[in-house]
């Protein structure tokens, strides 16, 4: 859950690229967790170390592994039926996540 309340998080806010505690830092195009997993964005994809990946089409970001997001406003929609709305630099997740950005770092709960 982490990784997709991470994912939402970065895709409700730029698209530049739960219930667990974790953190994540930026540094350039490439995103580190301390989970071990890094996302690089290359383009409109961002690609997991994990071997997934994640295409930005317009307001939908469509994942390798069959999962959805769609932005309307401040809202993200997955596919999975959950849903992430931002404010400032919080997004709060329908399954009760939320990850809040400080600089370059992601901190998810």
């Amino acid at each position: 859950m982490k990784r997709i309340s991470y994912i939402a998080f970065l895709l409700s806010s730029v698209i530049s690229q739960g219930a667990m505690a974790g953190s994540c830092t930026q540094s350039g195009n490439t995103t580190y967790c301390d989970d071990g997993t890094s996302y690089t964005r290359s383009g409109n994809t961002t690609y997991g170390s994990d071997g997934t990946s994640y295409t930005r089409s317009g307001n939908t970001t469509y994942g390798s592994d069959g999962t959805s997001y769609t932005r309307s406003g401040n809202t993200t929609y997955g596919s999975d039926g959950a849903s992430y709305t931002r404010s400032g630099n919080t997004t709060y997740g329908s399954d009760g996540t939320n990850c809040t950005r400080s600089g370059n770092t992601t901190y998810c709960q």
